[in-house]
């Protein structure tokens, strides 16, 4: 079975609501997914899924990005993470693309008010960074986010990037962008992560991986970006659904199924 370690299905990209995205997980052999929050006023919806749904986990955050949002406190997040079906923090992180660094004070405030609430909570962040690895590995650093753990989402960094958040004990994701013919660096940092520490995810709606590439993307397609795994990686898509799924519950303990074996052994 495969899990999609990141997903938006509460997003208003699917009108049809996610019945009709249950089936396609379940008829391409996904399991489970775990849908983002990315502020506050949407996170009951995404709580609603996730409790709904056996198969769909939630996390609790406020994505960098957003601006026009409510602002979270450590003790907010704190007490909105504790309920079972919340997994993670997040997502959290830097996001410099838009506005120069100079101008995101915020961010950086908010990420560390993130990483303080994981370490409380005792649930993993689930970090975005672009633009920003440094401050990213830095206020990581500080604030002592290797004492939650976490991962590293949607990875497009380099190598020595990837290393570093290893080193921190956190894991790296990837997603359909590792599908796409110019993601030629990508795919080398895909065949040297640790196969223990590795996620696989769609962060759908967006990044529809080959053969869809260009389209809504759905937490099915996840299944596309394991098959490229395993093909950089020279092993079977089994062994890459194996480890990728036993890695998944071994960091987002609370998602662990309490009446269904997991895969053995990561490799």
């Amino acid at each position: 079975m495969l899990v999609d370690s990141h997903c938006h299905i509460d997003f208003p990209d699917y009108p049809e609501g996610v019945t009709p995205l249950l089936a396609h997980m379940q008829a391409a052999e996904v399991a489970y997914a775990l849908c983002i929050s990315v502020d506050l006023e949407r996170f009951p919806r995404v709580l609603d899924l996730a409790e709904t749904h056996a198969n769909v986990f939630a996390s609790v955050g406020v994505h960098p990005d957003h601006d026009q949002c409510r602002e979270p406190d450590v003790a907010e997040l704190v007490r909105l993470a504790a309920h079972h079906r919340v997994v993670a923090i997040g997502e959290t992180g830097l996001d410099y693309y838009r506005r120069p660094r100079e101008e995101l004070d915020w961010q950086r405030a908010r990420f560390r008010t993130h990483i303080r609430a994981a370490r409380a909570v005792g649930k993993p962040l689930v970090v975005h960074t672009r633009n920003a690895a440094q401050d990213t590995l830095a206020i990581m650093t500080e604030e002592g986010a290797n004492e939650a753990g976490g991962v590293m989402h949607c990875f497009t960094e380099s190598q020595a990037v990837a290393d570093a958040a290893l080193e921190l004990g956190f894991y790296i994701s990837f997603s359909g962008i590792v599908t796409f013919r110019n993601a030629q660096d990508l795919k080398e940092v895909a065949r040297s992560v640790p196969l223990e520490r590795l996620l696989i995810e769609t962060d759908a709606p967006y990044l529809a991986p080959v053969p869809h590439r260009g389209k809504r993307n759905e937490p099915a397609y996840v299944r596309h970006v394991a098959e490229e795994i395993a093909r950089l990686r020279g092993i079977s898509l089994e062994e890459v659904a194996r480890i990728s799924t036993r890695n998944f519950f071994d960091l987002f303990r609370a998602a662990r199924p309490s009446r269904q074996p997991l895969p053995s052994g990561s490799g």
